[in-house]
Parts: C-alpha cells; sequence; structure tokens
C-alpha cells in the first residue's frame, strides 16, 4: 500500500518538473523519457509549487509547451487505457482574466482524447471517446493569480472525476452522445489550442506535469497534493477516505489551522508580469474547510483558532496585490464563503453544554464574530447579531424549533464592500438591475452573515412572518453622495446576498426585499440566511420623447415671442428717436440691452440646429457668452 505522496509519484508514467530548461529548449521527463520542448522565444522560469515552475506569455512570443505525439496510446485515445483508467494532474496559476486555452491533447470534441480549456463563461475538461461517440465534460472555475492544482481522472465504468487542491470538486460519470467526428490531432500541448496551426496562447503560469496510466483512489490524490506543497499527512487509522487530515505538527493537532500553518503570501518574480508583485497564495485557505480536524474543541481553543485564522486571511487580503476591481469579486467571494465555511466547522467542533448555551465572541481586523452553540429544547425568544450598534440581522424565536441542538455563526466584514465598486448588473440574479445593464451596481454598506444549523423555518412569502429582518447604514463615499443626491439620477437600492448555487458568489435578492429606509440606510426582510449588503445602482434620468418634444416646442415658442417683442421694442425706439425729450442716457440703456437680448435669442435658436460638441456649436457658444 502506498503511504506518502512521493511513493504515489514514483508509479507515474510521465513526469514533468518544469522547473529547468535543459539545453535550448528541452523539457525533461524524468519518468516516462519523453523529452518535451517549449515552443516560442519567451522562455521563463519563476517560482513553483516544488521548485520552480515555467511562465508562458501568451501574447509575447507565441509560447507554449510541447510534449510530443502520442498517437496510439492512452494519453491519446482514452479507449486504449484499459479498465484501470488514466490521471492527468499539473500546478496551474492563470495571469489572465479573460483565459482561453490550458492543456490539450487530442485536440478537440471531434477526435479522441481530453482537452481542459477557458473561457470567459467559464473552464471545463472534457474526455471523448470517437469509438463509442461518447463525450464526459464538466466545468470548473478558473484558478486565479495563485497556484492551483488541477487533477482529473477517467475511467470507462467512472467516467470523469475532478480534483481541485486535493478534494473532488465535480464529476461526470455517465457523459453523452457526440456525433460530430473530424481529423485526430494527437500532440500533447499546454498553452495553446492542439491544431496543426496553433493558436489562442495562454498567459499563466504552470508546474508538476503528471500523467499516470491508471486512475488514482482518491487517498492517493490527497497524499500526492499534500507532498507536492510540502505537508506531511497522517490518516486516521479508523478510516481510509481523506475526510479530515490531520497535519503533523509538534504539539496539540488542533495547532494545525493556526497562523503559522498558513501560507499565505509568497513573493513572485513573474517574467512578463510587473516587477515586485506580492501575490497572495489563497489555495490553502480554500481547501482548509475540508482540512479541518473532526474533533471537539474547548472554547478557548476555539476563540485562539478562530483569532489566527482571520488574522491568516487578514495577511491575505493585506497583500499589496489585492486590487479594488471587478476581476478580483469572484476572489473576494470565494474567501467569504471559505471564512463561513470554516466557522460553521469552527462551531460545530465546539464542546457542548446539555442545559446552557456556549457563546464565543470576538472582534478581529477582518471581521467581529458570535458562535453559539444551543441546546436542544432551549428557549430562545429570539436572535440579535450584532447585540448592539446600527448594523445587524435579527432572527425571531419563532423561527427556531429547537427540537435538536441549534449552532449560530454571525459574522460582521468590516471591508469586504470595498472589494465590489463596478459590478456588472448582468454578472447578477437581479433581474431589475439588468434593465440598466450599462450602469454599474456598488455595494453600499458593510456586509453582514447569519449561519443558522439546522435552517430556520421561515415564511415563504415576503409579506408574512416570521421573516429575517436585516438593517444596514449606507457606506456612501463622497461621489456616490453626489450622484445619489442629482436629481438628474435616480437610485436604486437593492437587498442582496451572495449566492452561491453555482458555486461562484452571485449577487442576488431572490427571497429579499426592502422594506425601509432612505439614503442614510435600508431595511431588508428575507426568507432564507446568507451574507446579505445593500447594492446601490445610479442611473441617468432620460426624458421620454413627449417630453423632449414639448420642451423644445416650449423653448421655440418662448424665444420667438421673446424676439418678436424685443424686435417692436427696437422699432419702437426707432420711430421715436426723432423726439428730443428721449435723447437721454437711459435711452440708450435700454436700447442696447433689448438688442443685446435679441441677437442672444437667435444666437439660442441657431444653436439648436447643430450637434453638441461640433465647431459650430463652440462657435456659437462663444458669440453667446
Amino acid at each position: 500500500m502506498l503511504s506518502s505522496g512521493l511513493d504515489v509519484l514514483a508509479t507515474a508514467s510521465h513526469y514533468w518538473p518544469l522547473d529547468a530548461v535543459d539545453g535550448p529548449r528541452s523539457l525533461r521527463d524524468q519518468i516516462g523519457n519523453r523529452t518535451g520542448h517549449v515552443n516560442g522565444s519567451s522562455i521563463n522560469i519563476v517560482e513553483g509549487v516544488v521548485n520552480k515552475g515555467i511562465y508562458l506569455s501568451g501574447d509575447r512570443g507565441a509560447t507554449f509547451l510541447h510534449f510530443g505525439n502520442y498517437r496510439n496510446s492512452c494519453i491519446s485515445d482514452p479507449t486504449l487505457c484499459g479498465p484501470q483508467g488514466v490521471t492527468f494532474s499539473f500546478f496551474w496559476k492563470n495571469q489572465e482574466v479573460e483565459s482561453r486555452f490550458a492543456v490539450l491533447s487530442g485536440g478537440k470534441i471531434i477526435s479522441n482524447g481530453f482537452s481542459v480549456y477557458a473561457n470567459p463563461v467559464g473552464g471545463y475538461v472534457e474526455f471523448y471517446t470517437r469509438g463509442n461517440s461518447r463525450r464526459w465534460k464538466v466545468h470548473i472555475t478558473p484558478p486565479g493569480p495563485f497556484w492551483t492544482h488541477i487533477l482529473f481522472t477517467w475511467t470507462l465504468k467512472d467516467g470523469l472525476k475532478v480534483y481541485i487542491n486535493g478534494t473532488f470538486n465535480i464529476s461526470d460519470e455517465v457523459g453523452g452522445v457526440s456525433q460530430v467526428y473530424g481529423d485526430t490531432y494527437t500532440d500533447l500541448v499546454i498553452g495553446t489550442g492542439n491544431r496543426e496551426s496553433y493558436e489562442h496562447y495562454v498567459t499563466g503560469a504552470f508546474d508538476e506535469f503528471v500523467i499516470w496510466e491508471r486512475a488514482l483512489s482518491p487517498k492517493e490524490i490527497w497524499l500526492y497534493y499534500k507532498a507536492a506543497i510540502g505537508e506531511k499527512v497522517n490518516f486516521s487509522p479508523t478510516t481510509e477516505s481523506p475526510t479530515y487530515i490531520q497535519t503533523t505538527t509538534s504539539t496539540d493537532s488542533v495547532q494545525a489551522v493556526t497562523a503559522s500553518s498558513l501560507p499565505v503570501n509568497l513573493s513572485e518574480d513573474v517574467g512578463g508580469a510587473e516587477a515586485g508583485t506580492s501575490i497572495p497564495m489563497i489555495a490553502f485557505l480554500h481547501s482548509l474547510p475540508l482540512s479541518l480536524l473532526n474533533k471537539t474543541i474547548s472554547q478557548d481553543t476555539a476563540h485562539n483558532l478562530t483569532q489566527s485564522f482571520l488574522r491568516s486571511v487578514n495577511e491575505v487580503m493585506s497583500s499589496s496585490n489585492w486590487r479594488e476591481g471587478e476581476e478580483w469579486t469572484p476572489v473576494v467571494s470565494g474567501l467569504i464563503d471559505t471564512v463561513d465555511k470554516v466557522m460553521v466547522h469552527m462551531v460545530s467542533s465546539l464542546q457542548s453544554n446539555p442545559s446552557t448555551p456556549i457563546t464565543i465572541g470576538g472582534k478581529s481586523y477582518v471581521a467581529d464574530y458570535s458562535l453559539m452553540k444551543i441546546p436542544q429544547n432551549h428557549n430562545l425568544p429570539s436572535y440579535r447579531f450584532p447585540t448592539q450598534g446600527k448594523n445587524y440581522i435579527s432572527v425571531p424565536g419563532e423561527a427556531f424549533t429547537m427540537q435538536t441542538q441549534t449552532t449560530i455563526v454571525g459574522l460582521f466584514y468590516h471591508n469586504m464592500h470595498n472589494y465590489y465598486k463596478q459590478i456588472s448588473p448582468l454578472r447578477t440574479r437581479i433581474n431589475e438591475a439588468v434593465d440598466f445593464k450599462d450602469c454599474k451596481i456598488q455595494v453600499a454598506s458593510y456586509l453582514i452573515s447569519l449561519k443558522v444549523e439546522p435552517l430556520p423555518a421561515l415564511s415563504v412569502n415576503l409579506s408574512a412572518e416570521p421573516l429575517i429582518r436585516i438593517v444596514l447604514t449606507h457606506q456612501l463615499s463622497k461621489e456616490q453622495h453626489v450622484q445619489a443626491l442629482n436629481q438628474s439620477n435616480k437610485v436604486f437600492l437593492y437587498c442582496a446576498f451572495l449566492d452561491y448555487s453555482s458555486k461562484e458568489g452571485v449577487w442576488s435578492n431572490e427571497g429579499c426585499m426592502r422594506a425601509g429606509g432612505n439614503l442614510s440606510y435600508s431595511i431588508c426582510v428575507c426568507n432564507h440566511l446568507t451574507n446579505f449588503a445593500i447594492l446601490m445602482q445610479v442611473v441617468p434620468m432620460e426624458l421620454t420623447k413627449s417630453h423632449q418634444v414639448a420642451l423644445s416646442t416650449i423653448t421655440y415658442v418662448g424665444c420667438s415671442i421673446s424676439i418678436f417683442c424685443l424686435a417692436i421694442t427696437l422699432v419702437t425706439f426707432a420711430v421715436l428717436s426723432s423726439v428730443s425729450t428721449i435723447r437721454n442716457q437711459r435711452y440708450h440703456i435700454h436700447a442696447n440691452l433689448s438688442f443685446a437680448i435679441l441677437v442672444a435669442q437667435i444666437l439660442l435658436l441657431i444653436s439648436f440646429r447643430f450637434e453638441p460638441g461640433t465647431v459650430s456649436h463652440y462657435i456659437l457658444a462663444l458669440a453667446y457668452v
């Protein structure tokens, strides 16, 4: 039986460390003796996961990695793998917001083989067998600018399974019929599409490319992943499944999740990237909920672990490379989901008391938090988090069944809202916002989260009770205040939450309604629990065609009457100019004033005939002034 990740690696069919380029452009296969090469002129060796990795600049030099032709082999034709299947593994760090291709062998859907690729919609892993016209396909989330381990196995019996950072992610066990055929391309490449004329080059970094001509077990996958990132693991003697892993330390095993063990920052000198960039390595945080210990912990231990974990999250967010932009919102949403899961696991592991609720609360730079474990049949009139302040979320007592032990986790995030400045309405599930797709959405309040297990019994109808009540004060910048107060703008305020049903946090307002408030605060009612915030969308008001016609008509008629009256006034002054009694300074002042107003009105009417911004329009504007 394999006892370590190195033993698992030793059984591989091919292993390219990608930590060095031998000779001009060669990539050494340490196990299978199939030398690859770098195609292109831009070769950059960077800090990798194990030692070094290779950085591909897709827009400079059209660089990609070529590992040879695998015609009539298990790698390019899965039907030749036999019942044992095949496994592919690599570390990938994406440098593009809209990724293109990552790894392909066997070319396209129309041939035998596999492909891993990504586009603005998402990432995909596909296996296809031409002989029986079948295709297996799953969706994955492309990694961000941090090392992520991608491993997938395929067998004819169990289909396609994908593991991210050592843990199972998604599968397609049955597959589907694909009747499209074409030429096959059996080259094995990384960083481009597999065609006779290569294209769609990737900008990203890769490390530790390994192929096993068999499907690894979940235990082997976890062992290899932990060995690759430099961690030793011991399995509990009571289980063969790595559901809960104990990291080997010299102190109490609970210390496995303290700040000292979280590799949250790693400076990278990435070729082609900005010099001195510090890239946050948060892959460990994302996998942490599955790595936590399945054991009972005391209040003091839980408090210390919570503080250490939130301190580590703060270190990740304090990295100089974190920016407030739309491309970073999926990373922030994923981090929020990770924090929620860790805290839920923490409270579930908390040592309980059969008669008295156990409560842990505290503050950190990332968030204020409260963990509560309530015994069965305990009378809870209501629950509010935080207990003080203008921002809170409350659950009425009748929503708690209390037929079993109840756990509650509350989190009040201090700075997460700053990372949601420019949200595209098309990337939300807010129908009202999509109607104004060109107007960006901003989070206008703090984020607040509440998790209750078992779920409270809430009304489906938002006009009935019991419902969750959320009160949040708006955190508007000076610019946002000016936009909101501008009478020519219409302000929409949405009670929204992060919906993780698609595995990526998307803002939605389903099951929530704004029940009150003004420009300073909002009161929301919802029939479910998760992360909540107030979203603001400022829409410039546009006059309808009928209103525009009415205003134009009033302007033309008014100016015409004014011009007519001014003309009569000047004619009157001219006719009476022979009368000596009105030949004085006051006469000349009124006559000149009437003439100036007349010219101005005429220029105003003429200016309506020119498009704004043209040279003629500017000349008339200067003349008018």
